[in-house]
């Protein structure tokens, strides 16, 4: 089997596990992803999350900056380009006195990116939008009535299936859409149980499925300022989107432990109500710093109108919300032969004000990234492996809210390859 055969087989090998990844339960524990659609996912890609998530104005021939669209126009024409990405998050949960940990894995997302025509190149990837986790109980003593136990979990999350395209205008400018198919579901189930008296307990499930169509368009222009200086500028914009949901409902009263259920009534709500959820507009804007392709520094800030989130009416305290980044990249050498001169070492700081509002206080959140990259010579010179570590805090202890600290350890895998090359024959 020649090697370029196994080195495809390798790279749809993990694809296909990353896809069976994205179906798997999430596995977070997160109280504020009850709200809204769940934790909003900011990240790029593994590259570029290890420079704080800083994307808009970034550029490269052989990875996929799925935040920008505009950047796929620098694909190289004669190559092939996959990115498959995942992590472990271990996060520490505080109110009050009370603490708790949990750790889990995730897949982050899975593109590839092709060339289409001299102008013309296109993208095809898979990336979490939203994610749902939480598992929380409430117990309380209540005069006449007595001990009351409240308890509430929700598992689920939406995914972006899209397809991009972008376009090359003239000497560095260029411009690119994301068409993305919004899916998944969110489910929200809450149990009120009764201790010693003759109240009937009762569970309520509410499972909201979600799909619709999402639009984001970008645009980047690149000029040199000197021979060995390049200056980036980027801009996105993400519509404000009113996808289809379906609503089931169901709602139990028992008696006993809910683990054995004796079932004293039921009520269905077999209608499956449908509604549009909307999912408000955002716009970033970005600028980078490039000298002789080594070093690299960035940074951005977008801004995201989640005050106009609605569902059935509620807006469920959502705010609007301001994320910005800035990252750095440094390569001792690009072009050289030498492994340890190719490695690429990054970092980078993330802020966000926050989509949520909760007791007049917003859950705000930061951020700070660390990253190595290791070039793959047994692919070919642009293929790599990547690493990077966050440390961030979200929430607040005031006001007797949860604060999260939480840790995330990220791999990335990035294949390039040529496949449009023809070979002569001598």
């Amino acid at each position: 089997m020649s090697k370029a055969i196994i080195y495809k087989l390798f790279c749809v090998c993990l694809l296909c596990v990353a896809v069976v990844s994205v179906y798997a339960q999430n596995g977070i524990s997160q109280p504020y992803s009850y709200f809204g659609v769940g934790i909003i996912n900011k990240n790029a890609n593994g590259t570029l999350d290890a420079m704080g998530g800083t994307a808009i104005a970034m550029q490269d021939p052989y990875t996929i900056n799925f935040r920008n669209p505009a950047s796929y126009a620098a694909f190289d024409s004669l190559s092939f380009v996959g990115d498959v990405g995942a992590s472990i998050v271990s996060s520490t949960l505080k109110q009050g006195s009370l603490i708790q940990k949990n750790s889990h894995a995730r897949p982050d997302y899975i593109a590839i990116g092709l060339p289409v025509t001299r102008h013309w190149r296109t993208s095809v990837g898979l990336v979490p939008f939203s994610s749902v986790g939480y598992d929380v109980t409430d117990k309380r003593t209540i005069d006449s009535i007595g001990n009351v136990s409240y308890d509430y979990s929700g598992t689920g999350g939406l995914y972006q299936l899209y397809w991009g395209n972008a376009f090359r205008i003239c000497k560095g400018l260029s411009i690119g859409l994301n068409t993305s198919y919004l899916f998944g579901h969110l489910s929200h189930v809450s149990n009120t149980a009764f201790e010693g008296s003759n109240f009937l307990n009762s569970v309520i499930n509410d499972d909201i499925r979600v799909n619709g169509i999402h639009l984001t368009a970008g645009i980047q222009y690149f000029f040199r300022i000197k021979e060995k200086h390049r200056i980036g500028l980027g801009v996105t914009y993400s519509n404000s989107a009113y996808v289809w949901t379906k609503e089931d409902l169901l709602i139990n009263y028992y008696t006993g432990s809910y683990s054995v259920v004796t079932t004293y009534d039921t009520i269905l709500h077999s209608n499956q109500k449908q509604a549009n959820l909307r999912i408000p507009q955002s716009v970033g804007a970005g600028i980078s710093y490039s000298f002789n392709n080594s070093l690299i520094v960035a940074a951005d800030v977008s801004w995201h109108n989640w005050a106009e989130f609605k569902y059935l009416n509620f807006t469920d305290s959502m705010t609007n919300s301001i994320t910005s980044s800035l990252g750095v990249q440094y390569v001792p050498d690009p072009i050289s032969t030498k492994f340890f001169k190719r490695m690429a070492f990054r970092a980078g700081v993330k802020y966000s004000t926050g989509e949520l509002v909760l007791r007049n206080r917003a859950i705000n959140e930061l951020g700070v990234t660390l990253g190595i990259g290791f070039p793959l010579t047994t692919f070919n010179t642009h293929s790599s492996l990547s690493l990077m570590f966050e440390y961030g805090k979200m929430g607040t202890l005031a006001d007797n809210l949860i604060k999260q600290n939480y840790f995330r350890l990220g791999l990335n895998f990035t294949l390039q390859e040529r496949w449009y090359q023809r070979k002569k024959l001598e």
